[in-house]
């Protein structure tokens, strides 16, 4: 797999002008996402992983294999920010989310050792109600005993209202669970890009 940083948005107005489609990896602060982005991408520091959760400000964009776009998007959940720094994120976000045409699928993490959070539940309704393909990439999951771990991911999958073979454990620093991920990650491309050939067609 080859990736390569892209560039960084603040706003529309930075965001690369691609036709690629985009999938995008969304969880909590402290839920381990760069870690999570640099062992999928086998890069040490694709992704910048800080002691302090939360350091994602801007939306990152990574290309893969020059095929798609994968895109680090800020942590949520995280309080130590102003109610200002919030807002500005949340704007900066819904923008995204709302206006951009890529987005071929998501990938929402969530902490393997625990059951979902409110903000978790919320974020996956919200990708629902866009219609976007949803991947459940449970994180730590090195840190669940092997005996508990196929009930945890029950438990996350009935939480979440998803089916169990949309939920991959992943551990970064075990490296498993990530080839899962680029399977469905495939079969969200390939639904993407069919999707698009339909609606070419319709408008001919």
């Amino acid at each position: 797999m080859k990736s390569e940083f892209l560039t960084s948005a603040a706003s529309r107005a930075d965001w690369p002008e691609s036709a690629l489609p985009e999938i995008v990896v969304v969880g909590r602060s402290n839920v381990g996402k760069s870690s999570f982005i640099n062992a999928f991408t086998n890069r040490k520091n694709l992704a910048y992983v800080g002691n302090t959760p939360g350091k994602t400000r801007l939306i990152n964009f990574f290309t893969i294999d020059g095929c798609w776009t994968l895109v680090d998007v800020p942590g949520y959940g995280y309080a130590k920010m102003s109610k200002g720094q919030l807002e500005k994120l949340g704007k900066m976000m819904d923008d995204y989310f709302l206006n951009r045409i890529n987005i071929a699928g998501v990938i929402q993490l969530v902490d393997g050792r625990h059951e979902p959070t409110a903000d978790d539940l919320d974020m996956v309704s919200f990708f629902r109600e866009m219609k976007y393909p949803i991947i459940v990439a449970a994180t730590k999951i090195d840190k669940v005993p092997k005996t508990k771990r196929i009930a945890a991911m029950k438990k996350i999958a009935q939480k979440l209202q998803l089916p169990l073979k949309s939920i991959c454990p992943v551990s970064s620093v075990e490296k498993t669970g990530f080839d899962k991920v680029e399977e469905l990650i495939g079969e969200k491309l390939e639904q993407y890009k069919n999707k698009a050939k339909e609606e070419s067609a319709d408008q001919n």
